[in-house]
């Protein structure tokens, strides 16, 4: 079973045991990106300067990848400029529900709910399967600390994180300033034809903007 970029955020998002979501904001922009890339990797849409067109509709296999593509499909036939950052800021905390349900219909994490204070409903998401993140980690590890070199989608992932600003979500315990180096190097190296990387600078770019306007929201 693969599991998405998007789920592959979330994984690391999420507290193995609690459930609970640490920088779901930040982490909400690169789950939404996630599913983007996905797409343009599978060659769904195609990013021309900031502007999302549509390029095959057909459908991938993937129930996530393809609530999505019929969402943006729609939402692409109406007026008006269709950017990455138009679509970002539109799906982040829905494709953060949608990346939940996914990851539970996998049966990689379980769904727990409660009433905080008897009243207000509240979700938990704990782990079920620990063998996918697992994997994902040792993944980024031999990537980010070990210095292997990336499959594409390895590099996507770690350029999604970086430029939402979520290397401690990766590692928590390693060595800050160098992982974030070689996640920069990572982000901007040769590993996609040009046309993918340049779709993947122009979604880095979007996402880099969105979180700051996020963190500087919460912190003032």
């Amino acid at each position: 079973m693969n599991i998405t970029l998007a789920e592959e955020v979330m994984l690391l998002s999420l507290d193995d045991e609690s459930g609970t979501a640490k920088k779901r904001q930040a982490a909400g922009w690169a789950v939404a990106g996630g599913i983007l890339l996905e797409l343009v990797l599978a060659g769904r849409f195609t990013i021309v300067g900031k502007e999302l067109e549509a390029a095959d509709t057909s459908p991938t296999g993937d129930a996530l990848l393809d609530g999505r593509l019929e969402l943006i499909r729609t939402w692409l036939e109406r007026r008006g400029r269709h950017t990455v950052t138009g679509w970002l800021t539109k799906d982040h905390t829905k494709a953060v529900a949608a990346a939940l349900d996914s990851l539970c219909a996998r049966g990689v994490v379980e769904r727990r709910e409660h009433k905080a204070l008897g009243m207000f409903p509240v979700r938990r998401y704990p782990e079920a399967d620990g063998s996918h993140e697992r994997a994902l980690r040792e993944r980024l590890r031999a990537c980010v600390l070990d210095g292997a070199e990336p499959d594409q989608r390895t590099a996507g992932l770690i350029a999604l994180l970086h430029s939402a600003k979520l290397h401690d979500l990766a590692f928590a315990d390693g060595p800050r300033a160098e992982v974030k180096a070689r996640m920069a190097e990572v982000a901007e190296g040769q590993w996609a034809a040009e046309s993918i990387r340049k779709a993947i600078r122009d979604m880095q770019a979007a996402i880099a903007a969105v979180t700051a306007v996020t963190v500087l929201t919460a912190t003032s």
